[in-house]
């Protein structure tokens, strides 16, 4: 087995994929949801499991929920092979191994290099499973979006919106909050909730990039703070992510006083420290929704009291 590592770096607009195939098709996983790369084992199946489900195993000392990739991806039946791999996966606070055919290896390119597919890729669904497509080395590489598969796998694993309590009428409907996430899906829940919470002045950014623009053009208005109260970034997004956006804010003397808050399936105590270094304000995981409301509450009664 090999365990991987994350960027040093903080806010440098860069991710590291690492890349593997199946079916030889080439694909890609922001290598910071990688925990480490093992041999695939014996599996037990689970009766009445989701048919991308293969099974359970424990390697060690945790039991793994085993999802087969090759077959999520073809709806093919798999054929396991002795040399298929598990890549070991955290985000969202779950542990998850997904089988793959090999493992290609690790390289680091710009969020500028990544795109959005097109939406015709899709299957006629609003968003495919894919996070991004990259060239490189004249190779197209498909970013998949892990957090969706699972979430179509086991959705009570993903966003609860119930967990909000709805609001009086009017209540913090004034505030200002601006969103950066490249999931429809995802923004879509999160406005949800937002909403049921009382906060509808929203404006939605699909990437960093477009939330920077923005927020360069308003930065010297006499009322910036009537127009932006709190940010709220995704990390992994084309083009720009929320990292780089965060720093961006917080070395910007006109912007750096607006709270932000990094909402990511990929908190965790190595990308805490990521999110300190360029400087957040608070950092949640994604499903931690009802605890979103709460922290925008504070920084809000912070700033004002300031």
């Amino acid at each position: 087995m090999a365990e991987t590592s994350i960027l040093l770096e903080s806010g440098t607009n860069e991710i590291e994929i690492m890349e593997f195939t199946i079916y030889g098709e080439l694909y890609g996983i922001n290598v910071a949801k990688v925990k480490e790369i093992m041999m695939s084992a014996k599996v037990k199946p689970i009766p009445h499991s989701n048919p991308a489900v293969e099974g359970i195993f424990k390697p060690r000392d945790i039991m793994l929920t085993v999802v087969d990739l090759p077959y999520y991806l073809s709806g093919k039946p798999t054929v396991p092979a002795e040399k298929d791999l598990f890549i070991i996966t955290n985000f969202n606070k779950m542990n998850i191994a997904f089988r793959v055919n090999t493992v290609v290896g690790i390289r680091r390119i710009s969020w500028a290099d990544i795109r959005k597919p097109d939406k015709t890729l899709n299957s006629g669904q609003e968003e495919g499973i894919a996070t991004g497509i990259a060239q490189c080395d004249g190779e197209l590489i498909t970013i998949l979006d892990f957090e969706k598969i699972v979430a179509e796998i086991a959705p009570e694993t993903g966003i609860q919106i119930d967990e909000v309590s709805q609001a009086p009428e009017n209540i913090r409907k004034n505030e200002p909050i601006l969103f950066a996430e490249d999931s429809l899906l995802l923004a879509r829940m999160v406005e949800e909730s937002l909403h049921k919470a009382g906060y509808t002045n929203i404006t939605k950014f699909n990437n960093g990039q477009e939330a920077w623009d923005y927020l360069s053009q308003i930065r010297d208005d006499s009322d910036l703070d009537q127009k932006v109260s709190v940010i709220i970034t995704d990390i992994e997004m084309p083009e720009m992510d929320g990292h780089h956006l965060t720093k961006l804010i917080k070395t910007d003397s006109k912007l750096q006083h607006i709270p932000v808050i990094i909402f990511s399936s990929l908190i965790n105590e190595q990308m805490e420290v990521k999110g300190k270094e360029v400087g957040a304000d608070e950092q949640l995981s994604k499903p931690e929704i009802g605890h979103l409301v709460s922290i925008i509450d504070g920084l809000l009664e912070r700033r004002k009291n300031a």
